[in-house]
């Protein structure tokens, strides 16, 4: 029965239950004052009675009365009975009004005492006409007391009255109730009106419309407040799904790119293999040239799977080892590396003076004529400053792109100042060794590569940037070129390009370390790319 009442309760809606409720208290309400107020107005009907018309027969008039009642007077006062018992409650002689029902009077229905002038109520035989009654002793000729006199009043006019009170309560309690329930229901419902909304929203939403939002309203309502929060909620959903779409989206071409990349050495593998088989390499320069395309489209697969694994685990979002990396050192390393690899390039290694809050450089002054400590030879920052024709730069957070690709300083110090952030080593050495395996890969051979180092103090971050002197990267494709299989243009295919894997490693690299990087053109000719990382906070 009580889980009957639960799911009955819990099925009405909270309309329903609140316009109930406020009907119900109502009702409730005006029935206790209902019932106090007649009760209270019933009271002082009767003591009006007591005092106005039973007490002026006192207890001195009694004989008098009685022995008017014993000569057989019939004709009394309007509404008044009249009645004289004896010791057993056994009616001598009564008297009352014409056509009115007499009260019963009785030893069950007298009270035990009645010569105390206490007023008692007594009821007709019908049960319906309700007698206001008083007693008094009667003396008898002996000056003893041995019968009563019972003298009763009509309540009749009282209990119409109480009646008519009765109805008028009851019709304005009813208008009361009803009025209370409809503007009840009226204002539950208005109020109630942008939850009605929040319910469509939720529901569209629900059925896939996830640009569904909530108006606003004020905060310092619930309602607004609410609104707010299911915003940002469903905001975070939408976001959610959507960048779930995107990753099943990324995954998808991924998986056929990485297909599409290791189709073509698996098919040149296997003709190789199959014209070894049928006999059609008969010179052993034939077999010694199958096995070499053999054996580099064998390296080929092994560096895209290397690179499809190293994206795998960046992917995993493992938590970095990080540590206090100097990126100086490991630029001047990237160097040596390079110019190991690529003899006939020269690789440098360039120190921006680092960024203080409203320091201005005027890159239009003329160089001094004395090399300084840190600044090397005049030759050498002259030629990095060619080209430079801005009157006056105020080097700021905005404009470090600027500041980056202009104003450089040739660090020939052999301790110069550091650029430290918190990193993985091994993490941004191979970021290094990408970007300078694409300048080297994809810019004319002999051509200048420099490694650019900056120190941003107001914007807390250090930049690293490769900067070439190649044909550069046409502004359309600037985005593109972080993504995975991505290649710039056709120069950069599978005999002279890489997998389209190394850049999109580079992005991967530097966003789990909470920097961004991108790429700006090189004053003069060619391609910068610039990445940012935090600083590493010393205090």
């Amino acid at each position: 029965m009580h889980e009957q009442l639960t799911e009955w309760w819990n099925g009405i809606s909270l309309r329903g239950k609140i316009t109930g409720v406020t009907v119900m208290l109502l009702t409730l309400g005006l029935l206790v004052a209902g019932v106090g107020t007649m009760s209270f107005l019933r009271s002082y009907l009767l003591n009006q009675v007591y005092t106005s018309n039973l007490a002026v027969y006192a207890s001195g008039a009694a004989d008098t009365v009685a022995d008017t009642c014993r000569a057989g007077v019939k004709k009394v006062p309007p509404k008044y009975y009249f009645a004289v018992i004896d010791q057993n409650a056994g009616v001598i002689c009564s008297a009352g009004p014409e056509n009115a029902v007499p009260p019963v009077i009785s030893s069950t229905t007298l009270p035990k005492v009645i010569h105390t002038g206490v007023a008692f109520t007594l009821s007709d035989r019908r049960g319906a006409n309700h007698w206001e009654a008083v007693g008094f002793p009667v003396v008898n000729s002996t000056g003893s007391a041995q019968n009563a006199l019972i003298v009763g009043y009509n309540l009749g006019e009282n209990e119409q009255i109480i009646g008519q009170f009765a109805l008028i309560f009851l019709f304005f309690a009813l208008t009361v109730v009803v009025l209370g329930g409809a503007l009840t229901r009226l204002l539950v419902t208005s109020t109630f009106a942008p939850l009605r909304e929040v319910e469509q929203t939720a529901a569209r939403f629900a059925a896939g419309d996830f640009s569904q939002r909530l108006e606003r309203a004020p905060r310092n309502t619930e309602v607004g407040r609410l609104n707010e929060s299911l915003n940002t909620m469903l905001s975070r959903i939408d976001s959610a799904f959507a960048d779930r779409l995107k990753t099943v989206e990324q995954m998808r071409r991924f998986v056929g790119d990485a297909s599409h990349e290791l189709r073509t050495p698996l098919v040149s593998v296997r003709g190789y293999a199959e014209l070894y088989r049928m006999g059609a390499l008969s010179t052993p320069e034939e077999v010694a040239q199958a096995m070499e395309r053999i054996e580099k489209e064998a390296i080929r697969m092994g560096e895209l799977v290397q690179d499809l694994l190293e994206l795998a685990r960046i992917d995993e979002a493992k938590p970095l080892n990080l540590t206090a990396v100097d990126l100086v050192p490991l630029a001047n390393d990237a160097a040596l590396d390079a110019m190991a690899s690529a003899p006939d390039r020269t690789v440098r290694v360039i120190v921006t003076e680092p960024i203080v809050a409203e320091r201005i450089v005027d890159l239009a002054t003329p160089v001094a004529a004395a090399p300084s400590p840190r600044t090397g030879s005049v030759a050498t920052r002259s030629m990095a400053l060619a080209g430079a024709t801005l009157a006056r730069l105020t080097i700021r957070r905005p404009r470090v792109a600027k500041a980056l690709a202009t104003q450089v300083v040739v660090m020939d110090d052999p301790n110069p100042p550091s650029a430290t952030v918190r990193a993985e080593e091994n993490k941004i050495r191979q970021v290094i060794t990408n970007l300078m395996g694409n300048a080297i890969r994809f810019t004319p051979a002999g051509s200048p590569i420099e490694i650019g180092i900056q120190v941003d103090e107001p914007g807390d971050s250090a930049y690293l940037s490769v900067i070439d002197h190649g044909q550069g990267i046409p502004p359309q494709i600037r985005e593109k070129i972080f993504q995975r299989f991505w290649r710039a243009d056709s120069s950069r295919n599978r005999d002279t390009g890489g997998s389209g894997l190394g850049l999109a490693i580079v992005a991967s690299i530097v966003a789990s370390h909470g920097g961004t990087v991108d790429v700006v053109p090189t004053r003069g000719g060619g391609a910068t790319f610039r990445v940012r990382l935090p600083l590493l906070h010393t205090s």
